[in-house]
């Protein structure tokens, strides 16, 4: 048993499926895996179980997370007595599912090559009020997240974010796509009930469409296959489509666009979040 097994094991804990937890930690979701099972052989139980597309904890694997949290706690406590000007220090960012590839994916990586001491962890929130929420209870140091935000919140803004339609070659529509244009169009949506399908379906109700949903999906992976297939298009940031082949990337007009920026509690930020907060600045793209 070490350490490691046990940040993963609370991780996949804290995030309902070994895919989100490997994304958080910045490890490969197979190697994840493995140390999971290489402790439940170690253990002589199963810690987790499998209930749709996610895992929930066994009765035992409650029990061993309760104590693995204790244990991860009371490390962090002793590695912050040597802890000086930021070298060792954890730091904690909110984002929700849409906006975690802005760090896991670019912001991040370079951060943590330029200071490997320090130890980042990210506080996957459901939507925009949860974002709010880790900030504003201390759960996170700094968020990432579309802006505005309420006004006691501090607000850094970094970019401007286009929202295009993404079709397979065989819908025909001009570019750019009148919004006109969107309302009876069949789209691939997140499933309803969620912040990210809110956030959709608040947005189309501003322009004045309905759409017709082809597909109710979380699983963003699947999302540009299903477009592929022609099961129907889809509404998204252009700078994460990262696979065009086979798919047809229009601009709206006018325009649609979402400012992106990290945000956080009026009140003073540790060494290492004012240094991830003016790196994001000087490395907005």
């Amino acid at each position: 048993m070490n350490l490691r097994q046990l940040r993963y094991v609370v991780a996949t804990a804290d995030h309902g499926t070994m895919t989100s937890a490997a994304q958080a930690l910045y490890v490969a979701q197979p190697a994840l895996s493995r140390a999971v099972r290489e402790l439940e052989r170690e253990l002589g139980t199963e810690l987790f179980a499998r209930s749709g597309r996610g895992v929930v904890l066994t009765t035992a694997g409650e029990q061993v997370v309760r104590q693995a949290r204790i244990a991860l706690e009371a490390v962090d406590a002793i590695e912050a007595v040597s802890r000086a000007g930021g070298r060792g220090a954890e730091l904690r960012i909110a984002a929700t599912p849409t906006l975690e590839p802005e760090l896991t994916g670019r912001l991040l990586p370079r951060f943590a090559r330029d200071q490997p001491a320090v130890r980042v962890r990210v506080v996957r929130c459901e939507g925009r009020e949860a974002v709010g929420a880790a900030v504003r209870t201390g759960r996170a140091d700094l968020a990432v997240t579309d802006l505005p935000v309420p006004g006691d919140l501090a607000a850094h803004p970094l970019e401007q974010r286009e929202v295009v339609l993404v079709s397979g070659p065989a819908l025909k529509l001009r570019d750019p796509v009148p919004l006109a244009a969107l309302d009876g169009l069949r789209l691939i949506m997140p499933t309803r009930g969620t912040a990210r399908r809110a956030e959709l379906d608040a947005m189309l109700a501003r322009i004045g469409a309905s759409a017709v949903v082809a597909v109710e999906s979380d699983e963003r992976g699947s999302w540009p296959g299903w477009v592929r297939a022609g099961r129907g298009s889809l509404l998204w940031y252009r700078n994460q489509i990262e696979d065009t082949e086979g798919l047809v990337v229009r601009s709206l007009m006018p325009p649609i666009t979402r400012t992106i920026g990290l945000v956080h509690a009026h009140r003073a930020l540790t060494p290492v979040a004012r240094e991830f907060l003016a790196y994001a600045k000087e490395h907005p793209g």
